[in-house]
């Protein structure tokens, strides 16, 4: 695949500035801040009380402000929800008019001179980064609307649609906030993300750590995002995924032949295990393995 860039229309971008701004945030979410840097961005979420997804975002640094890429969408109730905790920390968080861009493909980390999960530069008057997931997941781009695709042209990528990283992303089995995890329900371990870089354990307290941690340490993740192979229509999220009369699960978000989907672990094994054939909606669906997988699925029961 060709090194491509693509605007990312769904994404959106928060400032946090003060002087106060890095403890305030140290302390809400679920990945460890002391690594942030100029020169390193990381991937992280902000949970219920009691554990539950509802938010998941990349930080990176622009001086000695935060900026917080997510889903444009929900911006407002973000803001909204962390001012709830903002008291009388010095701290101001606003949407910014920036734009988002995804580049993907071959040597993208050549391209824009970075190396190493995670790593960051300045680019223009804007900021890129690769992604922390994983390695070989391409990289963000933030940047002050209309300067993004002349930066990423200038470094010798090619023009793309949103829907190509999209096709991209599921490939790695990597989620898309809540198109694939679901709002004040989803678990972080469920959904991959110590595997992803998206939680510590040893940072210290912050909102759901409680229950996170027990479900780590009790072993008790019953279920898993998955990708899937698509042999049909792709099914509407929130499509059961049937093994015979059984519902294991249920699609998320999907494009061609490619998706991602929400399996009970404990009826996966009991009703046939990995190999077995599946259905969604219209389609014939073969569940995967993702190849930076840090867990085993359960054998199929005798």
């Amino acid at each position: 695949m060709e090194a491509n860039y693509c605007l990312l229309p769904g994404r959106g971008v928060l400032r946090l500035s003060g002087a106060d701004a890095h403890p305030f945030l140290q302390a809400l979410i679920t990945r460890d801040l002391d690594s942030l840097s100029p020169e390193c961005a990381v991937y992280g979420a902000l949970l219920t009380p009691q554990g539950k997804y509802l938010f998941d975002f990349f930080l990176c640094l622009k001086g000695d402000d935060l900026l917080l890429e997510t889903e444009a969408g929900r911006l407002e109730t973000l803001t909204k929800r962390l001012n709830t905790y903002r008291l009388r920390a010095d701290v101001t968080i606003e949407q910014e008019t920036w734009e988002v861009a995804a580049a993907f493909g071959a040597d993208v980390d050549g391209a824009l001179g970075l190396t190493g999960l995670g790593a960051a530069r300045a680019l223009g008057d804007g900021i890129a980064f690769l992604d922390p997931r994983l390695d070989g997941a391409g990289a963000r781009i933030v940047a002050p609307s209309g300067q993004a695709e002349a930066l990423l042209a200038a470094v010798g990528l090619d023009p793309s649609e949103a829907a190509d990283y999209d096709y991209f992303r599921l490939g790695l089995a990597l989620p898309d906030g809540s198109k694939d995890m679901v709002v004040d329900k989803s678990l972080m371990l469920e959904s991959n993300f110590e595997a992803l870089h998206g939680v510590d354990f040893d940072k210290g307290c912050f909102v759901g750590q409680e229950l996170t941690a027990r479900t780590k340490y009790r072993a008790l993740v019953r279920k898993r995002l998955l990708p899937v192979h698509i042999y049909g229509p792709v099914p509407e999220p929130d499509s059961p995924l049937m093994a015979g009369k059984w519902e294991i699960g249920n699609m998320r978000s999907g494009q061609n032949d490619r998706g991602l989907a929400l399996v009970r672990l404990d009826r996966l094994a009991a009703s046939g295990g990995l190999e077995q054939t599946l259905r969604a909606g219209d389609a014939t669906v073969a569940l995967q393995l993702p190849a930076w997988a840090d867990f085993e699925l359960p054998e199929a029961e005798a």
